[in-house]
């Protein structure tokens, strides 16, 4: 699709859904996804943020740039009495709907972190895997001078709560932290080699870019500039999902297809890096990534340990109906009843004895396959990570409505809480982005720019460096 087409699609997106007229929006999404979007979700949403703004006075002019695997990325501001809305869709050669959501009508772009340091790294881009699903990633070096070893000190407290737990008193990291949260000098190199440790960053759940964009926010390039700001090298990749669109089309598609391969190619690439040590590679994954993650270390044993942000452990169709009905309440009526019904009842189809690789799509939570959830809800991501051994860092933001305390950490605690080598940390101000605020968060949160908290940076640098 040329931009051009792009944009006419969207601006009729814009003009069905200012009219009310959101059954004939629902038409326009993928089939997998029409099969999860409801017109009184879409009248849900349109109204409880519209209505903060008055009424829609025009539409502005759409701005459209590529979004990968074919797809077209447009947005559409919503000028309205009291402000503006951005209408922000994915739009592919057919004009069919991959995506879509309201932003606040912002010009922002990313911007780096105040405890980002480009003069301490190098980044280029490279490929991850090979054949028809290779996908692009970026490599972010630290040059020597980023990787001094800095006097010891444990991951900090922070914002911290709950159990914490040193990973021995001999293995402490490395330098102190300086007033914003991050470090005075990288935590330093393997001792006696001149070689920096390594993460292979894995994103959330749906089909994100190489930075987990999430509007104006970037936040595993946060995490790869901090990171190597700190003397850690980081490897970020698009997932298949984004770069590749139609694997996921695939019938036995699964979560496993959806990251190992590519992560495992990650780690192998960043192994022969020089400058890297090849045995201190790390897996850090964020969501789903985090759930993930100790899969990836049962595909691969030379990962040294895994730093786990806000994975998931309660069942992914269990988590959604939660959060749907968190949703709901934040709009309460009867549009808000019939969504959390309807994911009530494709929750059922993935709890059912009946689930087989027969069961459509459609009758499933986000139009994922049913082969997609039976690997699903087979997988025990905390039995795995007790069955891999290896050192493990668990983040949790205390503000996360996504991934709580309550129903996911308790999993990681329940099940490696006892190992010294486990550190578990919450960091009571963060939401499931790891972004420091207050009060309850929401999902407009998201599309304000912010930056993962320092602290979360600091810690998993002196972590990585001490192991």
């Amino acid at each position: 699709m040329v931009m051009a087409d792009a944009r006419v699609a969207a601006v009729r997106v814009a003009q069905l859904a200012r009219d009310g007229r959101f059954a004939e929006v629902v038409e326009l999404f993928e089939p997998p996804l029409r099969a999860v979007v409801s017109e009184q979700a879409l009248q849900v949403a349109w109204e409880a943020e519209v209505g903060k703004r008055g009424s829609v006075s025009a539409l502005g002019e759409p701005v459209g740039q590529p979004a990968g695997a074919g797809l077209m990325q447009v947005s559409v501001p919503i000028i309205c009495g009291d402000g503006v809305l951005a209408l922000v869709m994915a739009v592919d050669d057919a004009g069919r709907l991959h995506g879509l959501r309201l932003a606040p009508g912002t010009t922002s772009v990313w911007a780096p972190p105040a405890y980002a340091v480009p003069e301490r790294f190098t980044e280029h881009d490279v490929m991850i895997g090979s054949g028809p699903l290779a996908v692009p990633g970026t490599l972010t070096l630290p040059h020597s001078t980023a990787r001094t070893p800095g006097a010891g000190q444990t991951p900090s407290a922070g914002r911290g709560s709950g159990p914490a737990r040193t990973p021995g008193a001999e293995r402490t990291p490395g330098a102190g932290h300086t007033p914003d949260g991050g470090q005075a000098s990288g935590p330093g190199q393997t001792p006696g080699t001149g070689q920096a440790p390594g993460v292979v960053l894995l994103s959330g759940g749906g089909p994100f870019d190489r930075d987990e964009t999430s509007g104006p926010n970037k936040p595993l390039k946060d995490l790869a500039w901090g990171l190597a700001s700190r003397g850690v090298a980081a490897l970020r990749f698009d997932k298949v999902t984004y770069a590749h669109a139609q694997a996921a089309d695939a019938p036995d598609f699964t979560m496993t297809d959806e990251y190992v391969p590519h992560a495992v190619a990650a780690v192998r690439l960043l192994q022969s890096q020089g400058g890297v040590d090849p045995e201190r590679i790390f897996v850090v994954g964020h969501s789903m990534g985090g759930k993930v993650a100790p899969r990836v270390a049962a595909a691969d044993a030379s990962i040294r340990g895994l730093v786990i942000l806000a994975g998931d452990t309660q069942p992914m169709h269990h988590a959604a109906v939660r959060v749907t009905r968190h949703l709901a309440s934040l709009s309460p009526g009867p549009a808000a009843e019939a969504m959390v019904e309807g994911m009530v009842r494709l929750a059922a189809t993935v709890d059912s004895p009946d689930l087989s690789p027969s069961t459509p799509s459609e009758a499933l939570p986000f139009g994922l396959s049913a082969t997609y959830w039976l690997d699903l809800r087979d997988y025990d991501p905390v039995a795995t990570a007790v069955a891999v051994d290896k050192p493990m860092f668990i983040l949790q933001g205390g503000r996360d409505y996504q991934v709580t305390v309550a129903d996911d950490l308790s999993g990681w605690k329940a099940g490696l809480g006892h190992r010294p080598d486990v550190t578990i940390r919450v960091y009571d101000a963060d939401d499931h982005l790891f972004f420091p605020g207050d009060g309850p968060s929401t999902p407009a949160d998201y599309e304000s720019p912010q930056h993962v908290d320092p602290m979360v940076i600091g810690d998993i640098a002196a972590w990585v460096s001490a192991e």
